[in-house]
């Protein structure tokens, strides 16, 4: 198992992907994405996440693309990982971590976490072009 994740390995890892763009949003917050589709993006406090004593909203969470509400299940679903939705996703196809939680995952982990979103948002080519050069996974 290798080193445990952190918010730069977040970045790294999205940039590492092909044909990533860097966009930030309104509040400058980073937003990855391939084609013009986002697949990594890090959220603006919002009313949907917040602490459930003090009510204060959490300031680091991350979104990842899923490919599908079968893996949105599993990630979710599992006590053993960080992830974890709110009823404001119900039907969107990602799972939302904090910044806090990624010491819960390897570095090796996050890797395939930040793979699969790029995967699930990337266009067919792009997507059988990197399986193509990645088939060990």
């Amino acid at each position: 198992m290798s080193e445990p994740a952190s918010v730069a390995d977040v970045h790294a890892l999205a940039l590492a992907m092909p044909h990533v763009t860097l966009v930030h949003g309104p509040k400058g917050n980073a937003v990855y994405q391939v084609g013009g589709k986002s697949f990594v993006f890090f959220r603006t406090p919002q009313p949907d996440a917040a602490d459930p004593v003090t009510g204060e909203r959490y300031t680091d969470v991350i979104m990842f693309w899923v490919e599908s509400e079968e893996d949105k299940d599993a990630l979710v679903r599992d006590p053993s990982t960080p992830f974890f939705t709110t009823p404001r996703f119900d039907g969107h196809l990602s799972v939302l971590l904090r910044g806090a939680d990624l010491g819960r995952l390897s570095r090796d982990e996050l890797a395939e976490i930040v793979q699969d979103a790029w995967l699930s948002r990337a266009s067919h080519r792009r997507r059988d072009r990197w399986l193509a050069e990645h088939p060990v996974r």
